[in-house]
């Protein structure tokens, strides 16, 4: 059996660092140091400066791992979603800071098993059910060893640059973020990887259970480490990988529904049965509004959101041209419409068509389509779009408009489902799940079929 790996996270990125160790803590020179510490990146913006040196990168070792740990101050948690915000965050294990892109970057190496605690309470409130954080410890574990497997291997081409082109021949912006984004660590600490926040988030002993219950169980396919995704809320119907990510199938991420039938579901593929689906609210185990176990599920920022299941965002003229022209570099102009091209599994819409007075574009995957249309994100790609004009509108009908003048709209109201891509493990379905007395492992089996449970170490 393997020995428990490290994990490096990247938690941090700035101009400047200002932390404190709490505890002894060592450099690869044999310097001991403790106390509140800044490091900024050297003139060249190609190193550490600290205490009057440059360094190429910095390490700092605690001399106790259990007993020793290190703040980190300004920490944005939420990065580009709508409760972005900045906190001090404590951590336990290594520090090290490197210089990259003309910034420092902090990362803390930490074992996988005390990362994994932090995750399932940050990612969800410590208090849900066992079998909920039970199968969130195996999905944690799972996709981030997935990962360090894959930060061994070179990237000859990152996936967006790959995507672009391949799907890019004509007018499109067709791309995706994943790995490629983190070269010089394995995960970042943001919800674009998994949620880690160091030991700040531990607030009971029953997250440390869970991950203790599955020590070194993950999800194989064939014998091969499962890329386990998850997201808040799938709407109703459980995405594939495809639509969000590189076209390789992940033959364990299928379309299903978030039921007791998995195989009751209509085609969402299909534009006309997306739009009813999405209008309409079904039986879902994520359908639900009990406050009490959304309480568990979701920590107090997540619960500024009071939809998930279906929501609504409005956005005048105005402001979806404004967007447009920033999100994708392009001026569109005033947009005219918005067309859905090609949907997933669950409704999430892969390619859009933005049709303006100036020109049109065809976006995607999902990602960039949430981020064209939101000062943020959208809550999801899943959505159905509803046109509102002026009142007083003069525009007459096609071929009877002498200046061929263009109608439009005064906003658009984007009717939705779900909250994230939708991939994998439904949190509030697998919440609901938890409550009602399945196992982790029949979670696991929900939302992963044709897997198998393997310990590791």
């Amino acid at each position: 059996m393997r020995q428990e790996p490290q994990v490096k996270v990247g938690i941090l990125s700035a101009g400047s660092i200002s932390f404190t160790l709490t505890g002894i803590f060592t450099l690869p020179s044999g310097e001991i140091t403790e106390g509140r510490q800044l490091a900024t990146v050297s003139e060249s913006g190609l190193g550490v400066l600290w205490n009057g040196v440059t360094y190429p990168s910095l390490d700092f070792e605690p001399t106790s791992y259990s007993g020793d740990t290190f703040e980190l101050e300004g920490v944005t948690i939420g990065v580009d979603f709508h409760w972005e915000r900045k906190e001090n965050q404590r951590f336990r294990g290594g520090l090290r800071i490197i210089a990259e892109n003309g910034k420092l970057t902090a990362i803390n190496i930490v074992s996988i098993e005390d990362y994994l605690v932090s995750v399932i309470s940050s990612e969800m409130s410590s208090t849900s059910s066992l079998p909920l954080l039970q199968a969130h410890a195996v999905i944690s574990r799972s996709w981030v060893m997935s990962m360090i497997e894959r930060s061994a291997k070179p990237l000859p081409l990152n996936g967006a640059q790959a995507e672009l082109r391949a799907l890019n021949p004509g007018p499109s912006l067709i791309r995706y973020w994943d790995r490629e984004d983190h070269l010089n660590f394995d995960v970042c600490a943001d919800d674009h990887c998994q949620r880690y926040q160091g030991v700040t988030r531990i607030a009971t002993s029953i997250a440390a259970s869970a991950v203790a219950d599955t020590r070194g169980e993950v999800l194989t396919y064939k014998g091969k480490l499962c890329d386990a995704r998850f997201s808040k809320c799938c709407g109703g119907v459980f995405e594939v990988f495809e639509t969000c990510w590189d076209d390789q199938p992940r033959p364990y991420l299928q379309a299903r529904r978030d039921g007791t039938d998995q195989f009751d579901f209509p085609n969402l593929r299909d534009e006309d049965k997306a739009c009813d689906w999405i209008m309409d609210s079904p039986e879902a185990f994520c359908n639900t509004s009990d406050k009490r176990i959304l309480s568990q599920v979701l920590n107090g920022y997540d619960r500024e959101t009071p939809d998930f299941f279906r929501w609504e965002e409005s956005l005048s003229q105005e402001k979806i041209s404004r967007l447009v022209a920033s999100r994708i570099g392009e001026d569109l102009g005033e947009i005219i419409d918005l067309q859905p091209l090609t949907r997933g599994t669950s409704g999430r819409i892969r390619e859009l068509k933005i049709i303006g007075t100036k020109g049109e574009r065809i976006i995607g995957k999902e990602l960039m389509i949430r981020r064209a249309l939101s000062e943020s994100h959208l809550y999801s790609s899943a959505f159905t779009v509803e046109k509102i004009y002026p009142k007083n509108d003069t525009y007459v009908a096609e071929g009877q408009n002498p200046t061929n003048r263009p109608r439009v709209p005064e906003k658009f109201i984007l009717h939705g489902a779900g909250w994230g891509h939708g991939v994998g493990l439904c949190q509030i379905g697998a919440a609901i799940m938890g409550e009602r007395g399945y196992s982790y492992s029949e979670i696991l089996r929900h939302y992963y079929p044709s897997t198998d449970l393997t310990r590791l170490y």
